[in-house]
Formats: C-alpha cells, structure tokens, sequence
C-alpha cells in the first residue's frame, strides 16, 4: 500500500519535508523513504535536532560530518542517505546547521529531502519549546505528528514531552486527562503543533499508532472538531506507520 500519495507527493518534483511532533517521527520518515527508494529517488534523511542512530539496514549510506564525511560522495538513485553532524556518546545522531541543509536543496544533490524537525523524548505527544522546531526555509511540507495513544492520558513527563509548555499552548494543568479538545489547541495554537511551519508550506496532521477501528474513529473525531474550528490543513490521516496502514479521516 501506497503511503506517499497520501502526503501528495509528487516524484515528478523536488521537495523538502519537514516532521515535527511526536508518537513516530522517525518511522514516518523512514517509511517515505523506502517507499521513494523504490521509485529510484534519491533521498536524504536527516535531522536538526537529534535522533537515535538509525539501523543500517533502513539506508544506503551514512554521512557525519564531523568525520570529514562529503554529503556528495557515492549519491545514485535509489538510495537513502543519513545525514548528521555526530554521532553522540549515546548512540544519538546530532542534527545539522538548517541552513546547510537549504544549500544541500538548492544544489539539487537529492530528490528529496525528509527532516526531523522536532525532538519528543519518545513521547507520543508536545508543544514545541521556544527554540523548536527547526524547519529550514525550503520546506514544502510539515508534517505534524501526534500518537493517538496520548488520549486519555495525564498530562505528566511520563506522557507529555515537556509537560509544562504543554499546558500553557494548551490552557490545560499538569495531572489533567487529554482529551479531544486538549489535542484541538494543540494543533490550532499558534504556538502549537504547526509552529514555524511557513505560510507557503502545506501541512499535514497524523494521527499515529491507530491500531484499533477505536482509535480510527476517535482520530476522525478530532479530524472534524479541527475541521470545524477553520484550520487550513492540506491531509488529516490517520493509522500506523509502522504498519503502512494509514487512511484519510
């Protein structure tokens, strides 16, 4: 199943795509990246902030920078390249300058370019700090990411990365339950979900790790509440990345 054409993607163009949030960053970006290496693209996949060092077997090739690695070395369609700067004590790939990566763009090294824009610890969901994310100017697309699990959950550092900036994008206190339109402000805030993502670019919401028809229909749920607030999102989706199982809500 096709996952790209949910996302509008075009591989007739080329685009830089931006993921920001939290509850399976990483997964997306490696499952648009196998999906466009199967259509002979050549993909970049890199972070400006810090992700675990991804397994081997999910790329062709991986560039450090720090190691006087070129970004220019060996690119052949069909392939995904890891960008980073280092390779961290624990095991985590350090993000890269966002500017270097609008020269990277513009250079036309690659076909696309998928970044994680935002870090959450592993949490299922966040608001962004005051110096996150990072999205570099050429970004075409931000997906914002939000793991379904989070409903009904507390508001606590157990399950809200950064608990207390969370509340304040959101009007809500730690120890209150996340319910729906808790995850409404989240997403319509100004400083919320979409935060930094350009006018320009399109955005898109997932709600990750809808493994059940409960959590199908309560992501549909918040679809239509965001729908009905006069938010213009270009895709509501829905469904597991991990499965490549997604469908729009």
């Amino acid at each position: 199943m096709s996952i790209i054409k949910y996302f509008d993607i075009d591989i007739g163009t080329r685009e830089m795509i931006s993921v920001v949030g939290g509850g399976g960053k990483t997964t997306t970006i490696f499952k648009l990246a196998s999906e466009l290496k199967q259509l002979d693209m050549r993909v970049l996949v890199t972070t400006t902030t810090a992700i675990y060092n991804p397994s081997t077997e999910l790329y062709d090739d991986l560039v450090v920078l720090e190691d006087g690695q070129s970004i220019e070395n060996g690119l052949k369609n069909g392939t995904i390249t890891v960008l980073g700067r280092c390779i961290s004590p624990q095991n985590k790939l350090l993000g890269v300058d966002s500017g270097f990566l609008d020269t990277i763009y513009n250079e036309d090294l690659f076909d696309f370019i998928l970044i994680e824009a935002d870090g959450s610890k592993g949490r299922p969901i966040k608001a962004p700090a005051s110096h996150e994310p990072v999205i570099p100017s050429n970004t075409s697309k931000v997906i914002g990411v939000i793991g379904i699990e989070a409903l009904g959950k507390v508001i606590d550092e157990a399950n809200v990365h950064r608990p207390e900036i969370f509340c304040e994008v959101t009007n809500s206190r730690i120890g209150d339950v996340i319910i729906e339109e808790i995850i409404v402000k989240l997403v319509m805030a100004k400083d919320g979900l979409f935060k930094g993502a350009s006018a320009d670019s399109k955005k898109y919401l997932l709600f990750n790790k809808a493994d059940n028809e409960m959590q199908m229909r309560q992501a549909s749920l918040i679809g239509k509440m965001i729908r009905n607030k006069g938010l213009l999102i270009n895709g509501l989706l829905a469904g597991s990345m991990a499965n490549k199982r997604i469908k729009s809500v």
